[in-house]
């Protein structure tokens, strides 16, 4: 719960996430754990990071531990990600989040949409990676090819 807490205070300052915690904990019991895959990155013995890719390709979540930013921990938490769900993935993000948003291009994903948090009220993005569009073509190896990019 503190490695959420400490990633998004310091992405997002003016909000308290402090104040956040009960309602997050609630959801990451009873929304991801109940429902996704979690995978973990350590160092060591410390926990530096987790991504959640639901059943249907969802990545609800991708957490790193601020002093690794930047060190390739996110880079593998989502080629995990990739790996447990190989049709594809999609996510949302706040559109104020250059820095994810260019995290996510640089990894293959594509605005696929715009949408707004339910609990915030803030704009998102729709990014997709790997899923098939109706204007793709159909692959021969079935439906939704991992696109790399």
């Amino acid at each position: 719960m503190e490695l959420w807490r400490r990633s998004w205070q310091l992405a997002y300052p003016a909000i308290d996430f402090s104040a956040r915690l009960t309602w997050w904990q609630a959801r990451w019991r009873n929304e991801l754990v109940a429902h996704a895959r979690v995978t973990v990155a350590e160092i060591g013995d410390e926990l530096v990071g987790f991504v959640t890719v639901d059943r249907s390709g969802y990545l609800d979540q991708i957490v790193v531990a601020p002093q690794e930013w930047g060190s390739g921990v996110a880079a593998a938490l989502i080629a995990e990600a990739k790996r447990l769900s190989p049709n594809g993935l999609t996510l949302h993000v706040n559109v104020d989040n250059a820095r994810a948003i260019g995290f996510y291009h640089k990894h293959g994903f594509t605005v696929a949409g715009h949408d707004t948090n339910p609990h915030s009220g803030a704009p998102v993005l729709i990014m997709d990676w790997g899923v098939a569009k109706s204007s793709d073509p159909p692959s021969e190896s079935g439906p939704a090819a991992p696109r790399t990019g």
